[in-house]
């Protein structure tokens, strides 16, 4: 079995342009950006960017609930007044994101709100880190708990969860390296049909409830204060519920995907999610309610739900699948997300250049492998728990959520304009609750886990200034003065390096002689019979440049060359340059390589990185 994934990698590497052709497509020109194919209409791109947040109804009352499970039946009412509690926070953070949409058209969402209203850098990449953060985190737990719903109903599978989940990593990979549209071609209609799932069973529990009555034998008494309720308890019961609005973000940071008008279009997204969300948490907590629903482990109450209003027939297991499928594309709706604010930080000097880079096929390449490569490791580390990796969710998504709050507060207070006490007011209610979730889940799941979030999201955003740090050093060094700094002439020292002569050393020293430089020819020999031998072959070849011999006494490469590249510097001075020419023959096949010692590349990988010389490598390719 090892042999054959060896010999199936080594047949890809081997065929690397074809694999990529047939996995990803062929590679798209710049000038199709500006395509409408290639931007999303509001309505297909409210599935793509909204799993992430409407997934989370299939968990997000659950949450809440499984706080107070420990005080019996008579806090099974306080669903509804946390839930309505959670739907109000809900409206004030996409009412804020749609400011957000509508002061930075350009993306970037918390981060851009933050860069543009806080004077230190430091805020906006706390911002970008905590989102990053809750990006890798969102693709392993949707996956991870994907994967946890097939085993429940397989328990066959459970052996290979882990497996099972970095595969479903790998195909939403291939599927968003092949661009958002077609990404948006494959993924729209499962999250549609779950959308439909969803309100089917709201409605459908409202007929229930017609026949059988609003208040059944199950529903438990109103208002019932239990024996052990503190206020801390309805906090955490509160802030665990909010982990149904984990994604909102994804839409503002997405903005430049859009059709035009693009914010327009983003807005649309927005006020339809909104609706979505709000309708079907309510509905669900209310059916929950009524029929008196508890929190089990081995069964969801939206599981127990579906099943008391539809039996365990077909449409159960339909629902059942497209909770699994949409969880799975809750995932997807990250790729987007991470990779466009990866694109706008790293645009900004925060983060690598390379994220900002597009692919072959126009999406931010770069950003979706890191968010694989990273959301794998997490499923690899937990072995795709989800448990374990619930305690590390949703801290950083409530950090970003206080910063774009308390951001838009500062802008309206700048501003000024129309509406602005109460704009203000809005988002300062957002963010103190914002800031009072964070916390909780911060000291509430600490112990199991948030610690590291705790510990990594600094670390992130200080990683991210010294990032923009080295580029700012860098920019200083490379400045030249248009005015006074000008291109000049200097000697030049060419030293070929050889071992022996043959056709490629003829060759290099061909090149070497065609750009009128001072050409010397360096060979290092590892004992006298060698050296005099090379001496001999260059005299007989009609000694076409000066040959210089450097024995090796310890039989490296390294040491004598250093020495002699030293000594040149010494007589030639710092205003002169050394070329250094390297001959490398080229394989006509891959596996050729092996059978050679390769000194030429460690050699010159040496020389980058130690000595200040010009290096240029001579190729001649074999024909066999």
């Amino acid at each position: 079995m090892i042999i054959i994934v060896a010999g199936g990698g080594w047949l890809c590497l081997q065929n690397f342009s074809l694999v990529k052709r047939v996995l990803i497509g062929a590679p798209m020109k710049t000038e199709a950006l500006q395509s409408k194919s290639n931007h999303l209409f509001w309505l297909i791109a409210l599935p793509i960017l909204s799993a992430d947040l409407y997934s989370s109804v299939a968990y997000g009352p659950e949450a809440g609930m499984s706080e107070l499970a420990q005080l019996g039946p008579d806090a099974k009412w306080l669903i509804l007044p946390i839930t309505v509690a959670a739907v109000l926070l809900l409206a004030i953070l996409i009412n804020s994101y749609i400011m957000g949409v509508l002061a930075y058209p350009n993306g970037g969402g918390a981060y851009a709100i933050a860069r543009d209203n806080f004077k230190h850098s430091w805020v906006a990449v706390t911002a970008s880190s905590a989102l990053l953060i809750d990006y890798v985190l969102t693709v392993a737990v949707s996956v991870s708990a994907a994967v946890a719903a097939i085993a429940s109903a397989y328990p066959a599978v459970t052996p290979y969860r882990t497996t099972i989940a970095l595969i479903c990593i790998f195909v939403l990979l291939l599927i968003n390296l092949r661009g958002v549209a077609e990404a948006a071609k494959v993924l729209a209609w499962p999250t549609f049909f779950f959308m439909a799932c969803m309100l089917a069973l709201i409605a459908f529990g409202f007929f229930n409830e017609f026949r059988f009555g609003f208040v059944q034998a199950a529903t438990p008494s109103f208002g019932t204060v239990p024996k052990d309720l503190t206020a801390l308890l309805v906090l955490k019961a509160f802030s665990s519920s909010c982990s149904a609005l984990t994604g909102i973000e994804t839409i503002s940071n997405s903005v430049p995907i859009f059709r035009n008008p693009k914010q327009k279009n983003a807005i649309k997204t927005y006020v339809a999610l909104g609706i979505l969300e709000g309708v079907t948490l309510l509905g669900i907590a209310y059916h929950l309610y009524v029929h008196g629903i508890s929190v089990h482990s081995s069964n969801t109450m939206l599981s127990q739900l579906t099943a008391l209003i539809f039996g365990n027939g077909l449409i159960y297991q339909l629902i059942t699948w497209s909770t699994f499928v949409v969880l799975i594309l809750a995932a997807n709706s990250t790729f987007n997300g991470f990779s466009q604010l990866a694109a706008i930080v790293a645009s900004d000097g925060f983060l690598p250049r390379k994220l900002a880079q597009r692919g072959d096929r126009l999406s931010y390449s770069n950003g979706l492998i890191t968010l694989a490569a990273l959301a794998g490791l997490l499923v690899v580390f937990f072995h795709a728990e989800t448990n374990a990796l619930i305690p590390l969710y949703a801290i950083g998504v409530f950090v970003s959520f206080t910063i774009a709050q308390i951001g838009l507060v500062r802008r309206w207070g700048h501003i000024k304009g129309r509406h602005w006490k109460v704009n203000l007011a809005i988002n300062g209610i957002g963010a103190v609750v914002s800031a009072v979730v964070a916390l909780i889940f911060a000291v509430t799941k600490f112990t199991g886990g948030a610690w590291i979030i705790i510990v990594i999201l600094p670390w992130f955003a200080w990683l991210s200034l010294a990032i923009s740090r080295h580029y700012k050093e860098v920019r200083s060094q490379l400045h030249i003065d248009l005015a006074l700094d000008r291109p000049v002439t200097h000697e030049v020292t060419s030293i070929v390096l050889i071992s022996g002569i043959h056709r490629v050393v003829n060759n290099t020293l061909s090149f070497a002689k065609s750009i009128d430089t001072n050409v010397v020819a360096v060979y290092v020999g590892f004992d006298d019979a060698s050296i005099e031998r090379i001496q001999k072959q260059w005299k007989e070849w009609g000694s076409p440049c000066q040959l210089v011999t450097l024995k090796s006494q310890y039989r490296s490469l390294i040491g004598p060359i250093s020495s002699f590249i030293r000594d040149i510097q010494k007589e030639k001075g710092k205003d002169s340059y050394i070329h250094i020419l390297m001959p490398q023959f080229i394989m006509k096949k891959s596996w050729h390589n092996l059978l050679h010692n390769q000194s030429a590349l460690i050699l010159r990988t040496w020389l980058f990185l130690h000595k200040d010389v010009v290096i240029t490598t001579v190729p001649f390719h074999l024909k066999k």
